[in-house]
């Protein structure tokens, strides 16, 4: 067998209309699905998966995720979510900034406070941290 009967999963036995070497029985489930351009309208537009992905890395940082989880119950103020954080003020200000841009957590005026409380995309996102937590 030549390197030109071979792709990276092994032997080759079908080429697509670029010439890449598709095994059978991947080629076989391609077909089964309407082929490489159904598989390529299946992955969603480049703008929606870089908003995904940013909210993977709101995600991300153990930081915001202990944000979450102190107002998880109730809303709280920027003095009592600090309690617990031990964070500057700066910071503590950065890492909600990000929440409230992916729209994990909003912020409501209440005179001289903000009053934060998480949303229900924060609250399932969250429960779906707990989820992949288990696995």
């Amino acid at each position: 067998m030549s390197k030109d009967d071979t792709c990276c999963c092994g032997p080759a036995v079908h080429k697509d209309d670029s010439g890449m070497e598709i095994p059978e029985p991947i080629q076989k489930d391609l077909e089964a699905i309407g082929g490489l351009v159904a598989l390529e309208k299946r992955i969603p537009p480049r703008n929606t998966l870089e908003v995904r992905g940013k909210i993977y890395q709101a995600l991300s940082d153990p930081l915001r995720l202990t944000i979450l989880y102190i107002i998880r119950d109730q809303p709280l103020c920027v003095c009592v979510i600090n309690r617990f954080m031990r964070l500057s003020g700066s910071k503590l200000s950065y890492h909600l900034n990000i929440l409230k841009e992916n729209g994990l957590i909003e912020g409501e005026n209440d005179g001289n406070w903000i009053i934060y409380s998480i949303t229900e995309r924060g609250r399932r996102l969250l429960q779906c941290t707990e989820y992949a937590g288990k696995y």
